[in-house]
């Protein structure tokens, strides 16, 4: 028992030796590797077999390092050796799928992919959705946010930070879903909130025949610099609002071009874009 106990405090008068910065750092680095691990596997089957070897290994590494170095302990520290190569391999054939899909998410993270891409990846969503609402006569109203935030709108709706899909927008959309009657705010290429409300451009602003979806795009235009995006549920008719003008019944090529315009960095575009309102009055 002395010896162990002896073999403790050698053990801890080596840790109180070691630099305390460099300690931390090392602490804060493999906190954040184990973190981003746990994260992508939380919910799967290799959590819990992650946890499991985590724990006998971390147990088995403490009796070793307070083992006496005097008692001869090098074949259980040659097999505890041996252990941690076979653990690896097991746990890496285990988590097979989780891994997989870690690496799929790392190669398709977002400092791999050009400005233009990811604007080209949410135009192609927008249009996904609006074609598919415009198709059924679903009524939506949808604002892209740019510079000037939305936060004070998007604080009195639902808040959802989740990937820009059209199968998401066509679902909060889908009549009888608790967020459909609202707006939906998306920022950065992602869904940062449903249920939110516009604000009303007046009334004479406004054709007569349009109904309040229209008077909150062009009520959010003019507030905003927000390119707002509307369906009509009477007609399918699929409009844009933005700086404070009111694009009505613009096809699908028109409304690619426009958002295309208004989102791309133009240094990166290789030909210019039929995005100016007589342009876009040609193609309604």
């Amino acid at each position: 028992m002395k010896q162990l106990f002896d073999a403790i405090t050698a053990y801890l008068n080596r840790v109180a030796g070691y630099d305390h910065v460099v300690v931390a750092v090392e602490l804060l680095l493999i906190g954040v590797v184990v973190w981003w691990v746990m994260r992508f596997l939380r919910g799967t089957r290799g959590a819990r077999l992650v946890k499991g070897v985590a724990v006998i290994l971390i147990t088995v590494y403490i009796v070793i390092r307070l083992l006496p170095e005097d008692f001869g302990w090098e074949r259980i520290k040659f097999l505890y050796g041996n252990f941690l190569l076979f653990a690896f391999v097991g746990i890496v054939v285990a988590v097979q799928p989780e891994l997989r899909r870690v690496l799929i998410q790392v190669g398709q993270a977002r400092f791999f992919r050009s400005p233009l891409d990811r604007v080209r990846a949410m135009i192609n969503a927008l249009l996904d959705s609006t074609a598919y609402l415009s198709r059924n006569k679903i009524g939506a109203v949808l604002a892209i946010e740019r510079s000037v935030g939305l936060g004070a709108i998007e604080d009195a709706g639902t808040a959802i930070d989740a990937e820009l899909t059209s199968g998401l927008l066509n679902s909060i959309f889908y009549p009888g879903s608790a967020l459909h009657d609202m707006g939906v705010i998306i920022r950065d290429g992602r869904i940062a909130a449903a249920g939110c409300q516009f604000p009303l451009a007046e009334s004479d602003e406004v054709d007569a025949s349009l109904g309040s979806r229209h008077r909150a795009a062009l009520g959010l235009a003019k507030d905003s610099d927000a390119i707002v995006l509307v369906v009509s549920e009477e007609t399918g008719r699929v409009s844009v609002a933005c700086e404070g003008q009111l694009y009505l019944g613009l096809s699908h090529e028109a409304l690619d071009a426009l958002l295309l315009g208004l989102l791309a960095p133009r240094k990166m575009l290789r030909k210019p874009l039929r995005g100016d309102k007589e342009a876009l009055d040609d193609d309604i």
